[in-house]
């Protein structure tokens, strides 16, 4: 407006649209405890309000707010996808039950819960399973009765019948395939598309998909012969797939797709071996959580609830694709006054049931659309069905254009209408004031006045030759113009810093950047302040460097930090900071009950050993350090300052052994015992050489003794001989 009244506009005849906003529907959010009044799932509102009217005019936002409440005793749908590979055999035995055990525990979350079971195995072609004709109607090795490979069947759609369930899962056969990866993808997009056929409805979506092993994914399909890419529509015929030999596995981006088209989320439940390619895979999907499933699926009751309660903590805001020209930006309002923006201004985290939180949405427009028609603009939280839908119109003409002034002393007598302060050409007419003809604008002569410097470019190629002046084009956003007599400059040209103009310290000319005061450089970036460069002894760099731009270039390389103070391999470094390190690391020292306030300087990451520590590099150099505590332990870190200051720690102290009494005691009894063996046996050796040595000599007096062989005087014989008178030796 003021370059409007600078030009001679009366402040009467100035007009000034302003954009305006219009609530159509703005139903309450629901409030109601759960065994209260029965509501059906459409009566339930979430997200207040449901319906506005905005109508933007380029440059100028629009702010609405919106509320969302988590709605107790909110009716919940879970389809239960599940592996029947022959490798999930055991984990079948405990879905059997699965029905009525987890109607029983989401009774006391919800009062309108309903279940499904479907199954998925592989595409029915080779190499992904044995086509034999004996292998097609039992693909299991040995004596084990299974059922034929099929890709994905619909065991039982949606329903609140618990004992249905078990009954039907009950029946199930296990199957088998050749390779390690699943099909399970083919059967994820089958039951996110056939919602009729799955019996969804618009309430809180579950898709709990469970498995032992990987998956195929789009590509993959080449390997059977299969090129088509999947046509993301539903192929359901008696509840079975018929299409998984015609079209290949979908893409991970077209599952992303189908399932927040269909607000479902998902919970991947599987074994400890796959989490981390389903932890990736769950980065790619919004509103989906991972479970570690016990080898027999024991555990997935409890897996569950708490995916469930982890999803549905969270609610994330999206929108749908914005009409050309209008941005968006979220501002999230969360609980204990958390405010959030950017990307997180889209979501709020740790949500109970009945809080409330808001987001305040900016939409603004850069320009008209080129039919200046009205838009539809929608926004919803992932995962939920409501949504807020929001028209869009825009303001792009003037009241004055409505009626225009037709006048021969206005638009070179006549030759167009005034419309706005100025004037609206007939045909074949042109000209700021229609004063030229269509035909004359490509004389030589004319285009001539529009060449700078007899070059050859019309206008720069900013414009339009018309009646021998330049017309310059018009932007779509209103704050950027050419300028000049050949349209030789604009103000949007110029050097950039930080991504924005002329680092956002000047403005731009016939680009060029003109400064503000204390900044100059190119792009406006470079700051003349030396306050930012003070040390804590005021000198300017601590003495160790010069302030270029408002920021310290350390002339002394052991030097590091915004102002020069920090050196990272100074002796005492690693003294200086251990009381921190101690405090923070393992919660003891000096520090341990100001660790918070005096130790939250630096950035701590632990590692598990002392192989895991960083190593020094030229750039950005770092001090090992071994420290001991009160209790004689040594535990080692290092200390480096890049960006900001970093601390690597192991996490495991290294303390000295204490005595281990057992092996001293077993060892001085075994020692005294041995030291008694040895005296015995070195006794019973010296009393076996002095026995023997005994023996020697009495063998050798013996052979000396000399003895008379002669009768014995009086010795008498002991035989006495007496003769029987009457004997006759007969």
């Amino acid at each position: 407006m003021e370059s409007l009244r600078k030009r001679g506009c009366v402040a009467a005849k100035i007009e000034n649209p302003r954009g305006s906003q219009k609530t159509l529907r703005n139903k309450p959010v629901t409030n109601r405890k759960k065994g209260g009044e029965k509501l059906k799932p459409e009566d339930i509102t979430q997200i207040q309000p449901q319906k506005l009217s905005l109508s933007l005019r380029s440059g100028e936002p629009q702010t609405i707010d919106l509320k969302f409440k988590r709605a107790e005793d909110y009716p919940i749908d879970l389809y239960y996808l599940m592996d029947l590979s022959y490798s999930m055999k055991d984990d079948l035995e405990n879905v059997k039950n699965l029905g009525t055990s987890l109607m029983l525990e989401m009774s006391k979350i919800t009062s309108d819960f309903r279940i499904g079971f479907g199954s998925f195995v592989e595409k029915t072609v080779m190499p992904y399973i044995s086509t034999t004709p004996a292998k097609l109607l039992n693909p299991c090795t040995g004596d084990q009765n299974c059922t034929s490979p099929f890709s994905y069947k619909n065991v039982l759609k949606l329903t609140s019948n618990g004992q249905r369930f078990n009954t039907l899962v009950g029946q199930q056969q296990i199957s088998g395939n050749l390779d390690s990866p699943e099909g399970g993808f083919d059967a994820i997009m089958q039951v996110a598309v056939c919602g009729e056929h799955i019996g969804w409805r618009n309430v809180t979506r579950l898709l709990v998909f469970s498995t032992d092993a990987g998956f195929h994914f789009a590509g993959d399909g080449k390997l059977g012969g299969i090129v088509l890419p999947n046509d993301g529509k539903c192929h359901l015929e008696n509840d079975m797939y018929t299409m998984s030999h015609h079209y290949d596995y979908p893409s991970i981006a077209h599952l992303v797709q189908k399932l927040s088209d269909n607000n479902i989320q998902t919970i991947f439940a599987v074994t400890e071996e796959f989490q981390p390619v389903y932890k990736e895979l769950k980065n790619l999907i919004p509103k989906s959580a991972v479970g570690t499933l016990s080898a027999n699926s024991s555990n997935v009751i409890n897996l569950i609830i708490d995916a469930y309660n982890s999803l549905s903590s969270e609610v994330i805001l999206e929108n749908s694709k914005l009409p050309e020209g209008v941005t968006i930006t979220y501002q999230s309002h969360c609980k204990n006054g958390v405010v959030s923006v950017g990307e997180d201004g889209r979501k709020c985290s740790n949500i109970s049931i009945g809080d409330e939180v808001y987001f305040s949405i900016n939409i603004t427009a850069l320009g008209c659309p080129k039919q200046g028609k009205t838009e539809t603009l929608k926004i919803r939280p992932l995962g939920f069905t409501e949504e807020v839908e929001i028209r869009l119109s825009f303001i792009c003409d003037c009241e004055c254009q409505k009626e225009g002034i037709v006048r021969k002393d206005l638009c070179h007598n006549g030759n167009g209408t005034f419309e706005c302060g100025a004037c609206r050409c007939n045909k074949g007419r042109i000209g700021r004031e229609c004063e030229c003809r269509k035909d004359e604008v490509s004389s030589e002569d004319l285009d001539r006045n529009c060449r700078k410097d007899n070059g050859t470019d019309l206008c720069s190629n900013n414009g339009e030759c018309v009646c021998g002046k330049c017309e310059c084009k018009k932007r779509d956003n209103p704050e950027e113009y050419y300028s000049g007599k050949y349209c030789e400059c604009d103000n949007f040209n110029c050097d950039r810093s930080n991504n924005k103009l002329c680092g956002g310290h000047g403005r731009c000319e016939c680009r060029v950047c003109i400064c503000d005061a204390n900044y100059t450089g190119s792009a406006c970036d470079c700051s003349l302040d030396t306050s930012t460069c003070l040390a804590s002894n005021n000198q300017i760099c601590n003495g160790r460097g010069l302030c270029e731009c408002g920021t310290c270039r350390c002339t002394d390389p052991k030097f590091q930090g915004p102002t020069c103070e920090i050196c990272p391999t100074c002796p005492g470094v690693c003294t200086e900071h251990k009381a921190c390190v101690q405090c923070r690391a393992f919660g003891t020292g000096e520090k341990k009950d100001t660790c918070e306030q005096d130790c939250n300087y630096f950035t701590l990451v632990k590692v598990k050993d002392r192989d895991k520590l960083p190593q020094p590099v030229q750039a950005f150099p770092l001090m090992h350090c071994k420290e001991r505590d009160a209790n004689d332990c040594w535990f080692y870190y290092t200390y480096a300052v890049n960006n900001y200051t970093e601390v690597h720690v192991v996490e495991t102290l290294e303390c000295p052994a204490g005595p281990d009494i057992i092996p001293i005691v077993a060892g001085v009894v075994a020692g005294i015992v041995l030291i008694g063996l040895a005296l015995l046996l070195i006794w019973k050796l010296l009393m076996i050489i002095h026995d023997r040595r005994e023996f020697a000599k009495f063998e050798k007096e013996k052979m000396n003794a000399k003895w008379d062989t002669g009768e014995n005087p009086i010795y008498k014989s002991a035989v006495t001989t007496v003769v029987n008178p009457k004997y006759e030796g007969k």
